[in-house]
């Protein structure tokens, strides 16, 4: 029998499968506006050293939207709020979740206006290499930034209720308010008004203050809808809030860490030449975006299936585990794959173009294929560390990924100073390499933790892993579809290494059209090739079941 599903995405059936369907088109709608967001961004500021101030004033912040935001609020706030719904108490899931949103409140506030008052004592401090007119962009822009974030996190909230009810869609899609205010902010001013650089990433900023509220409000109906006995408190008596702070402190410990790490490989960029900075964000788009697609729309969907079956025998949660690791082997395995062979053209295709040249396009392929290395761990991490939060244990996780990010740390160090006397391009706009020691130390690390994480939830719940001959072929498939992309760019042309193909013949090479013609003949081939490839295995998706379940 078909999942049925509402229009908003809602899932009453329950089945983490349709869940993770409707987060996943949530989060490709907004990704999609994200990705959007940085080619009119590439155009507009390439890797120039504004572009860096950028990156870092958005970094800076975004450190308090993560410890409180998203995934902080899922890991203690949603176990507890679905039990309680699942259990038909609404009027005490009302309560907690008016009591949890005050404490949420003021504690970001209190910090936006924290990072406020210490920006021009903080941004010296942490990017000492910049110029004076750096500094002083960057403490104007992190300011305004602070704001944003704090509303940011209050969406985090809504987001919370939303998931707990199965209304996954709205939630995953409302960034799609907030990137439509940072375009239409450059659209703007840097288009039609023509401003220079400076006054442009200012506004940028108020963009983003915008897109935050923009992007609450379009939640707020449906949890309005949702919640019943809700009252605005900051009552720590109420039932279920003290389990959530003691959930969670170590939550915000693991993701402390890992954004810690964000914030640290920014820092260590900014010792490097100009555009490192940069070429970490652009990499770092693409990168994220099978992670956020596949690993967060899974580990979404699973969290609050996996919080109602936590009574149960550990069998289920094994099962869900084990699904869960499966869906992603099938998507996350030919992913790596393009980044690491055809990587160059999507670059290319997607950011080229303005002040982004192909020296940036060389650069930011450079970066990502570093990343790439760790890409199937780090996304199956996500489900594996919303199994321990499921259970109620949000310490492991912060332990693990403590050492996730002293590992990725050193080797960062100690790669990026000798890869930076590598570089790209010519002698008026070469970039260097150091940012791809960072990428690599990233990877080493993220495998780290997705080993230490398989081992400890083994002790826990017993065996979880996908059957080892579907995993086998699925990467025999990829490996297939691997050949098939080297033959392409062999055929087609490429960027990376330089090789002058059937498009680069046909249409002007430095134009768009020639980009998006390589771009789209690679990875239509690849993709092809994995498919077929994956069902002469029997490792494939069987489409046109899939199809007509989702009808």
């Amino acid at each position: 029998m078909a999942t049925q599903t509402d229009a908003d995405g809602s899932t009453p059936s329950g089945r983490s499968g349709s869940g993770a369907w409707w987060v996943g088109v949530g989060i490709f709608l907004s990704r999609i506006s994200g990705l959007v967001r940085e080619i009119v961004f590439a155009r507009y500021f390439g890797t120039s050293a504004v572009a860096d101030v950028w990156r870092a004033a958005l970094r800076t912040p975004n450190v308090l939207q993560n410890l409180l935001g998203e995934g902080t609020l899922s890991a203690s706030f949603i176990p507890i709020y679905a039990e309680m719904v699942e259990q038909g108490r609404e009027e005490a899931a009302g309560r907690f979740a008016g009591a949890v949103l005050g404490l949420v409140m003021v504690t970001a506030f209190l910090a936006a206006a924290v990072g406020i008052a210490l920006a021009p004592v903080v941004m010296p401090l942490m990017f000492a290499r910049w110029q004076p007119w750096q500094v002083e962009l960057g403490v104007e822009v992190v300011r305004v930034l602070f704001v944003m974030t704090a509303t940011l996190v209050v969406s985090a909230w809504a987001l919370g209720v939303l998931n707990s009810h199965r209304r996954f869609l709205m939630s995953y899609a409302a960034p799609m308010a907030w990137n439509g205010a940072l375009i239409a902010a450059m659209l703007y001013f840097g288009g039609v008004r023509d401003w220079e650089l400076e006054r442009l990433v200012v506004a940028l900023a108020w963009g983003g203050v915008v897109g935050g509220v923009l992007q609450l409000l379009v939640q707020l109906p449906g949890v309005v809808s949702l919640l019943r006995g809700f009252r605005l408190s900051v009552d720590r008596r109420v039932e279920g809030v003290g389990e959530a702070i003691r959930n969670f402190v170590p939550v915000v410990a693991a993701r402390g860490a890992v954004n810690l790490s964000g914030l640290v490989d920014v820092v260590l960029a900014g010792l490097l030449a100009d555009g490192a900075i940069a070429l970490l964000g652009y990499a770092q788009t693409l990168y994220l975006f099978p992670i956020a697609l596949f690993g967060m729309s899974i580990a979404a969907a699973e969290l609050p299936e996996m919080s109602r079956d936590r009574g149960r025998a550990t069998e289920v949660l094994a099962a869900r585990v084990r699904t869960a690791l499966d869906r992603l082997g099938f998507l996350l395995v030919p992913t790596a794959f393009a980044f690491l062979l055809i990587g160059d053209a999507f670059v290319a295709m997607i950011f080229q173009g303005g002040r982004f040249g192909p020296s940036s396009t060389a650069a930011t392929y450079a970066v990502l294929a570093g990343y790439t290395l760790g890409l199937p761990a780090s996304a199956a991490s996500r489900t594996l560390s919303s199994s321990f939060y499921a259970l109620r244990d949000t310490a492991t996780p912060a332990r693990i990924a403590g050492l996730r990010v002293a590992i990725s740390a050193v080797l960062g160090v100690a790669l990026m100073f000798p890869l930076d006397r590598l570089s790209v391009g010519g002698p008026d706009d070469g970039l260097r390499l150091g940012a791809v020691g960072l990428a690599l130390g990233a990877a080493v690390g993220a495998w780290v933790e997705y080993a230490l994480l398989r081992s400890r939830l083994t002790a826990r719940i017993g065996p979880h892993s996908p059957d080892a001959g579907r995993r086998v072929r699925r990467w025999v498939a990829g490996a297939l579809a691997a050949l098939v992309a080297v033959g392409a760019k062999l055929v087609l042309g490429s960027l990376v290494p330089e090789h002058a193909g059937w498009v680069m013949e046909v249409l002007p090479p430095a134009s768009k059209w020639a980009a998006l013609a390589l771009g789209l003949g690679t990875a239509a081939l690849f993709g092809g090739a994995y498919l077929a490839a994956a069902q002469l295995l029997g490792v494939g998706v069987p489409l046109t079941s899939l199809l007509r379940r989702r009808r």
